[in-house]
């Protein structure tokens, strides 16, 4: 493999990827490698590193990889999809796309105006497709830091813990975040969601990411909120998410499946230089 490496960079809502294409080359990159790229001092930098790989099933377009910036590799990325969605869509010439990834087959369609909706799978409700460490009902784990406890409990591809607050804006996320996401009653780690409801159609959420920190949003932690919201009776099952990045539209459909619609934005295209990866 030429250390000229090819990549697009691609956002949703600010959530930002660097996108590398191994379907006709398979990419060998080490974790090193993968934290290089990520980092925005040395590499090109990204809260996600995206692998497109030939799918195993026929019934997929791509097989979308998901690596967070520490190197380690995610289940579920909702902003990631729509990006790759309208990637595979622009080559294909039509709405449509069929996104694989760890998590399962993830369909998606254009929308008048160009946003993309993805049915993001079915949420995950039980304490052990979380995962938690012991039996309880998610709809209220034992999980306490500071000013934040009784968060509800979804796994969207991967684990989310979804805490209600009063005023989300005056939260030390950087602070509480990180240890939430290791908290011992999560053995998988947790996406952590930081979730308040300004009225039954609207919630204004924040978000540390496992494996990469604060973002500006996080699609499958949009979802997430959403059913937690829904499960604890603070809203319907549809109601428009605000990130820090913008605004996400969430159903938690009839079928128990989540459909999340928004926006997409190819920044840039370019070659990087992997060599530089071992003097960094």
């Amino acid at each position: 493999m030429s250390d000229k490496l090819p990549f697009i960079k691609m956002h949703g809502l600010g959530n930002d990827f660097v996108v590398l294409d191994a379907r006709r080359h398979a990419l060998n990159l080490t974790t090193e490698q993968r934290q290089w790229l990520a980092d925005r001092h040395r590499g090109i930098g990204c809260d996600q590193l995206i692998t497109l790989e030939n799918a195993p099933d026929s019934r997929a377009d791509v097989f979308m990889r998901i690596h967070n910036a520490d190197g380690s590799e995610a289940r579920a990325c909702g902003n990631a999809t729509r990006c790759v969605a309208a990637r595979v869509m622009g080559e294909k010439g039509n709405g449509h796309a069929v996104i694989q990834t760890v998590a399962g087959l993830l369909p998606a369609e254009v929308q008048p105006g160009g946003e993309i909706a993805v049915d993001m799978g079915p949420a995950l409700l039980d304490w052990q497709d979380i995962p938690v460490a012991a039996p309880c009902d998610t709809l209220r784990l034992p999980v306490a830091h500071g000013p934040v406890a009784d968060p509800v409990g979804v796994n969207v591809g991967s684990p989310h813990a979804v805490f209600f607050v009063e005023d989300v804006a005056a939260l030390d996320i950087a602070e509480i975040g990180p240890l939430l996401e290791r908290h011992a009653f999560f053995p998988d780690r947790a996406n952590i969601e930081f979730a308040q409801v300004i009225d039954p159609g609207y919630i204004r959420m924040r978000v540390w990411e496992r494996g990469t920190g604060i973002t500006l949003a996080c699609g499958s932690g949009a979802c997430a909120t959403l059913v937690a919201a829904a499960r604890r009776g603070l809203t319907g099952r549809k109601a428009v998410v605000e990130v820090d990045g913008g605004r996400l539209a969430i159903e938690w459909l009839a079928n128990g499946h989540v459909r999340m619609t928004g926006p997409w934005t190819l920044s840039f295209a370019g070659e990087v230089d992997l060599a530089e990866a071992r003097h960094g």
